[in-house]
C-alpha cells in the first residue's frame, strides 16, 4: 500500500490524519518538525508527503526546497488562512497541492488520492506493469506516464507530478497553443485554485530542468497573451 508522511509539529492533527488515511489503508509515517522527517526520507522514502509550513528545526518550505533538489515526490502543504502568500510561492516551488486549516479529514483524504492518481497510483494500489501504447515520444522526449518516468536525449529528467501533467499536456500535441487555463485544467483538478503565475513558474522550472540536461534546449515556446506550446519536430 502507498506510504504517506505527515510532518506537522501539531500531535493532534498527526493522530487525527494518521487515523483518517489509516482506516483508507495508507501505511502512515509522522514527523514532528522537517529536520527529523527529511532525514527519515533518507531511508525510508514515503509516497507522498503532507507538510506543515510552520514548523520548529525546519519549516516546509526548506523541507520543499531540499526534497526537490532530489526527488519529485508529490507533496501537499497544509496551510493557515493568512498563509496566502506562502501557498502561491510553495506552488512555485513545486509543491503538487495545499489544504487550508481548518480542514475536513474526508477533503485531505481526497486530495491524498487525487495526487497519488495523478502520479501513477490509484485506488490504494501501484501502478500496473507499462502500457507502451501509453508512453509519449516526441523527438529526443520520451514519457512514461503509468511509470512517471520522462527522458531528454535519453537522460532523465527528474519532475514534479504537476511539471510532468502539464509538460505532457503540451507535448501530446506538437505546434498546438494550450492556454493556461487550459495546463491548469490538466495539472489540477476542480478543487484547486491557481493563477497565471503558478503556470508561469511551473513553465520556467521545466526549462530549467531541461535545460541542465541539453543547454540547447529549446522545445517550449511562449505566445504572450495566449499561451504555451510544444515545439513541433
Amino acid at each position: 500500500m502507498p506510504t504517506v508522511a505527515l510532518v506537522d509539529d501539531d500531535r493532534n492533527i498527526l493522530t487525527s490524519v494518521s487515523i483518517a488515511l489509516e482506516a483508507e489503508g495508507y501505511r502512515i509515517m509522522t514527523y514532528t518538525d522537517g529536520a527529523s522527517a527529511l532525514e527519515g526520507f533518507k531511508t525510508s522514502p514515503p509516497d507522498l508527503a503532507i507538510l506543515d509550513i510552520k514548523m520548529p528545526r525546519m519549516d516546509g518550505m526548506e523541507l520543499l526546497r531540499r526534497l526537490r533538489q532530489k526527488t519529485d515526490m508529490p507533496i501537499i502543504f497544509l496551510t493557515s488562512k493568512d498563509e496566502e502568500i506562502d501557498e502561491l510561492f510553495g506552488l512555485k516551488m513545486g509543491a503538487d497541492d495545499f489544504i487550508r486549516k481548518p480542514f475536513s479529514q474526508r477533503l485531505l483524504v481526497e486530495r491524498v488520492k487525487a495526487v497519488l492518481r495523478r502520479g501513477g497510483v490509484k485506488d490504494g494500489q501501484p501502478a500496473k506493469e507499462v502500457d507502451s501504447t501509453k508512453v509519449l515520444e516526441r523527438g529526443q522526449l520520451r514519457m512514461d506516464p503509468e511509470r512517471h518516468t520522462c527522458t531528454w536525449k535519453g537522460d532523465p529528467v527528474i519532475l514534479t507530478v504537476t511539471e510532468f501533467l502539464i509538460l505532457q499536456a503540451l507535448a501530446t500535441r506538437p505546434g498546438v497553443v494550450k492556454s493556461r487555463n487550459a495546463l491548469m485544467d490538466s495539472a489540477y483538478d476542480d478543487q484547486v485554485y491557481v493563477d497565471d503565475r503558478t503556470i508561469d513558474s511551473h513553465i520556467k522550472r521545466l526549462r530549467k530542468k531541461f535545460k541542465a540536461a541539453d543547454e540547447e534546449f529549446d522545445m517550449i515556446e511562449t505566445l504572450y497573451g495566449v499561451g504555451y506550446r510544444f515545439k513541433e519536430a
